[in-house]
């Protein structure tokens, strides 16, 4: 089954619900029975993790669709949806890590988790490492006897590069940790992680997934041997997405195959563009032929979203200003993967600790959303133009 044709139907299954082409809405916490032994075969029925109705915090026929459709789409054994991308995260990493372990994460790691890093992992004796996203195999090298996660994210957050993912799985699995991947970027329809070696894929789902800017979700997808501890952590975190959202994200999911590509087209038309203005240092894409991750990116993944970062060459902070303030389709705003187009000032530099950010000029991430390119693209040469008046 090709992945557009799961989209639309993994997960549904109207005839449990008279013919309704989409799963209800199930807002639920208790979940009753009218006998004992009702009460003990579901109780029975639990326990062998046979999917059910049993309490509003394990999850609802809702939740089961998104998580059923999701795995067949990743090409995982399960998955599991949380109330917010970091949630996902977050769980994906506690699931596997106790007192005493070691952690490797990539230095373009996104930031609420590097603080995670930073603070709680700390407090409950989980030791970290940063290392260099381009590392590859030479990460073999910084896996210590305790290192149980290696945690990755293809391309890294506001600065793109691209790991080799491949490499990096199989050093890690050489010394039996876990391989982690935020794979929000590409998502499973532009790439398989499963197949490149990860252990566990993360979603933040309030991207592309729920594609509309309307819900927060994470969603983790897991391979067979990873499952139990995942499950386990989750019940105990009493991680659960509220239906109304997890709903959304049904219905966003219905659609990713035809907006990615709008998104990715449009992304890279953009990208193009503001590779040509001479105000521009860089722009960091990896569909973008001439990127340093170009290779990588064309080796493993069939498609790109439309996030990317470009660098100003140094100017000062009135000239920025001109540029964003006069911007009409980009707003400023975090996230991303709606339908509208954004951006955000970034600074890498402030956070990294493993490499060095070596541009001086400011930067900033593009969210391509799905506006007419030819109008977006009218408007940063508006942008543009106000940039080079006000240095004028």
């Amino acid at each position: 089954m090709r992945d557009s044709t799961k989209i639309v139907t993994s997960g549904r299954h109207p005839e449990l619900y008279q013919g309704a082409v989409n799963p209800p809405v199930f807002r639920a916490s208790s979940v009753l029975s009218q006998t004992m032994a009702e009460w003990e075969h579901k109780a029975a029925e639990r326990a062998k993790d046979v999917p059910g109705m049993y309490y509003g915090r394990n999850g609802t026929p809702t939740t089961r669709a998104l998580e059923e459709a999701f795995a067949d789409l990743e090409g995982g054994y399960r998955s599991f949806v949380y109330p917010s991308g970091l949630a996902a995260c977050v769980t994906a990493i506690l699931a596997y890590v106790k007192a005493g372990d070691h952690i490797l994460f990539t230095d373009s790691v996104y930031g609420p988790v590097r603080r995670l890093a930073g603070s709680f992992l700390d407090r409950f004796g989980v030791s970290s490492t940063f290392y260099d996203p381009l590392i590859g195999d030479g990460i073999a090298s910084l896996i210590q006897p305790n290192t149980r996660v290696v945690y990755t994210e293809a391309p890294g957050s506001h600065t793109f590069e691209f790991q080799d993912i491949p490499a990096i799985a199989k050093a890690a699995h050489a010394a039996d940790a876990v391989v982690v991947m935020d794979n929000t970027w590409a998502t499973p329809l532009y790439y398989r992680a499963f197949e490149h070696g990860v252990d566990v894929s993360v979603q933040a789902a309030t991207k592309y997934v729920v594609g509309h800017s309307d819900a927060m979700l994470g969603i983790v997808t897991v391979n067979r041997d990873h499952y139990d501890a995942l499950k386990a952590c989750t019940y105990e975190l009493g991680q659960i997405a509220s239906p109304d959202d997890v709903y959304l994200a049904l219905r966003g999911m219905r659609t990713m195959h035809v907006r990615l590509p709008r998104h990715w087209e449009t992304g890279l038309k953009l990208a193009r563009w503001i590779a040509e203005q001479p105000e521009v240092e860089v722009v960091i894409h990896p569909a973008l032929e001439g990127d340093p991750g170009h290779a990588l990116w064309k080796r493993d993944c069939t498609g790109a979203s439309g996030l990317f970062t470009f660098v100003l060459k140094p100017v000062g902070d009135g000239a920025r200003a001109a540029l964003i303030d006069n911007l009409k389709y980009f707003n400023v705003g975090a996230s991303w993967g709606g339908y509208e187009s954004l951006i955000l000032p970034i600074n890498p530099s402030k956070v990294r600790t493993a490499t060095t950010w070596p541009y001086a000029g400011p930067a900033f991430r593009i969210h391509a959303g799905l506006e007419s390119a030819d109008d977006l693209l009218e408007d940063l040469t508006h942008g543009f133009e106000c940039l080079r008046a006000f240095q004028v």
